[in-house]
């Protein structure tokens, strides 16, 4: 089953609520399998789709096709954009995201002089949101055409869809 499925079927499931597992709290040496949670948290009816919310899957990027997107640059000369001075906190920050994204794998080094400016901003509740400014570097990127599948067809996937989650995604 996948994530289509549950928005296009079974218009009599309950309400589905993401941020319902943000209100258990765990000791460290209490928390218990991972499945073991879901299945307290959710109600049995979304237990179907319990590969939708894989903490595994979460942490792995689909695997390659044969026609991986590459980035062009129009020119030779990369963008020079402004520099950010961060805090301690913001840097250390930065450090432990790029970490934890280069060891999944997510981001991987560049062998260019390009780069993008960044930026936090301070959430609710206490830390930070990372933005990054493309705009220099949008301004120079070869404009790639490739088949992008029609409006129509598009919005044929979500015919009869009636629920749509809101969800919180803290990485994208």
């Amino acid at each position: 089953m996948s994530s289509l499925h549950l928005f296009q079927g079974d218009r009599d499931l309950p309400p589905l609520s993401f941020h319902a597992s943000l209100e258990y709290q765990w000791d460290e040496e209490e928390v218990p399998e991972e499945t073991e949670t879901v299945l307290k948290v959710f109600h049995p009816a979304y237990h179907q789709y319990l590969d939708i919310l894989s903490k595994g899957k979460e942490e792995k990027l689909h695997p390659h096709y044969t026609c991986d997107h590459h980035i062009e640059l129009e020119c030779l000369l990369p963008p020079v954009g402004v520099i950010y001075s961060l805090s301690n906190k913001e840097s250390e920050t930065l450090q432990a995201y790029i970490t934890e994204n280069v060891e999944k794998n997510f981001i991987r080094p560049i062998f260019c002089s390009t780069g993008a400016p960044v930026l936090f901003v301070n959430k609710k509740d206490g830390g930070f949101c990372l933005c990054v400014e493309y705009d220099e570097l949008n301004a120079v990127t070869r404009m790639n055409r490739y088949p992008v599948p029609p409006m129509k067809k598009l919005l044929n996937i979500f015919n009869g869809a009636t629920i749509f989650p809101k969800i919180d995604l803290c990485g994208a």
